[in-house]
């Protein structure tokens, strides 16, 4: 067998050019979609015979023939040179090579158009439930972490300023939260991925009588594509995967500045192990988060990928063009960061230790309790507005004589309002701030122990 024969030779007269093949060959990152090609192939044969468009022997052949190709295929025997063009090309020339005549008519009814669009498809769909099931295990490791610290309190920020004390735990189960909003949208995204495209030929669909449903069957995809033209040029759900990867990489960035900004001397709030973190190469002292960083930077390759996605597509006339070749690498690349960064970070949040006194030591500095001090005065009748200028002159007040509010007695607070009185020191005290938060998503033992064991229950 010639291996550089093209399908389409009868309408050339020359060759193509070397430089051409190489150029516009895929088979170099395309091999990956190997078995879903098989697969879709099995299931078509099966429809053709099924149909009468193909006899039964020749089924047997191919079906044969195919099955042995994805055994050589599995222990890597199979050379796939840049001038079959893409993995496609691949497989059916290996297939009429094997079983002769008979792997000529697999093609019968389709055409690489829909073909790609089922493997890309059927790739996908696998991908989306891997990650998920990733998501649910980092889920896990922070829901594990969040039990352990049911009562460590810690500084809440905003702008990255101490704002309130809050439940290390509540923090926890914050990111909890990200990551289910995450899994969701992949919920979401994987029901337009599971669309069934095969039949609709290169943009018209074809006039053989094919069985679609019947593919779909075999395939497991509940529904098929209604138009054709949109089943070959669609990659509308390649950029909602990547987008919601991009969304999913970001919360765990978001998470990782964190243990690398409280990982460093200034905060000190946590410890993470040795086998997730790296030295230097001049300074002995040095204990790096490398892997939250390059997680972080990581980031950035699924944003890109996104606009790479986005830019392909965007001035594409109808319907299939060979610029959607390009989809592939960036999707690729994304599955794999995505799916690599879940699981290191999983991994890495059940070794990390935090140091919870300090934590605690923190939460008491920066008045983090003014905010309940301005509510004890809303409870004694003040205005909110009113209470909350009387405890920013309470709060000025302490930082000139260099005090806290804990440390203010009775006759000070009265120089600011009358009514303040002994109970005031009850909400000043950081596990008062914390458990008086006792509405529902508040930042109370009470509140985030019942979410937590909503968690456990599985309910929402």
């Amino acid at each position: 067998m010639t291996k550089t024969k093209k399908p389409w030779d009868g309408r050339f007269a020359e060759p193509t050019d070397k430089n051409v093949e190489r150029f516009t060959a895929s088979i170099d990152f395309d091999r990956q979609l190997y078995r879903y090609d098989i697969e879709g192939s099995i299931a078509h044969c099966r429809m053709l015979a099924k149909q009468g468009i193909i006899s039964d022997e020749d089924e047997k052949k191919i079906l044969t023939g195919l099955g042995d190709i994805l055994n050589d295929m599995e222990k890597g025997k199979l050379d796939l040179d840049c001038a079959l063009e893409d993995i496609h090309m691949a497989v059916e020339s290996f297939l009429i090579d094997r079983v002769g005549e008979a792997g000529g008519k697999l093609h019968t009814g389709r055409s690489r158009n829909d073909q790609v669009a089922l493997d890309i498809r059927m790739y996908l769909r696998d991908e989306v439930k891997d990650v998920m099931g990733l998501i649910g295990i980092l889920q896990e490791a922070l829901h594990k972490l969040a039990k352990e610290h049911m009562e460590t309190i810690m500084p809440g920020y905003t702008h990255l300023q101490k704002a309130q004390p809050v439940l290390l735990s509540h923090y926890l189960l914050a990111y909890w939260e990200m990551f289910k909003r995450d899994s969701e949208r992949f919920g979401e995204c994987l029901k337009r991925i599971n669309v069934m495209p095969l039949g609709s030929g290169a943009l018209a669909g074809t006039g053989l009588p094919i069985d679609r449903k019947y593919v779909a069957q075999l395939l497991d995809f509940p529904v098929i594509t209604k138009n054709s033209m949109d089943a070959v040029s669609d990659r509308d759900f390649i950029a909602e995967f990547v987008f919601d990867a991009g969304l999913t990489i970001m919360h765990m960035s978001r998470f990782c500045e964190d243990l690398i900004l409280w990982s460093t001397e200034e905060f000190g709030y946590v410890e993470i192990a040795d086998s997730f973190t790296t030295g230097s190469s001049i300074m002995p002292q040095k204990k790096n988060p490398d892997v939250a960083e390059l997680i972080r930077g990581k980031t950035g390759r699924i944003y890109g990928n996104l606009i790479t996605i986005l830019t392909i597509l965007k001035g594409l006339p109808m319907t299939y063009n060979r610029d959607l070749q390009e989809d592939k690498e960036p999707l690729f690349d994304t599955v794999h960061t995505l799916k690599s960064s879940l699981s290191i970070l999983s991994e890495m949040a059940g070794n990390v230790k935090f140091d919870c006194e300090k934590m605690r030591k923190r939460a008491l500095e920066g008045f983090s309790t003014a905010t309940d001090m301005a509510e004890y005065l809303v409870m004694k009748g003040v205005p909110f507005r009113e209470s909350h200028r009387l405890a920013g002159k309470i709060v000025a007040y302490c930082i000139e004589k260099n005090k806290d509010l804990s440390s203010l007695d009775v006759a000070e607070l009265k120089n600011f309002y009358g009514g303040f009185d002994e109970d005031v020191y009850k909400y000043l005290t950081v596990e008062e701030s914390v458990n008086v938060k006792n509405v529902p998503g508040g930042t109370s033992k009470e509140m985030v122990s019942k979410r937590s064991k909503e968690i456990e229950s599985n309910r929402d």
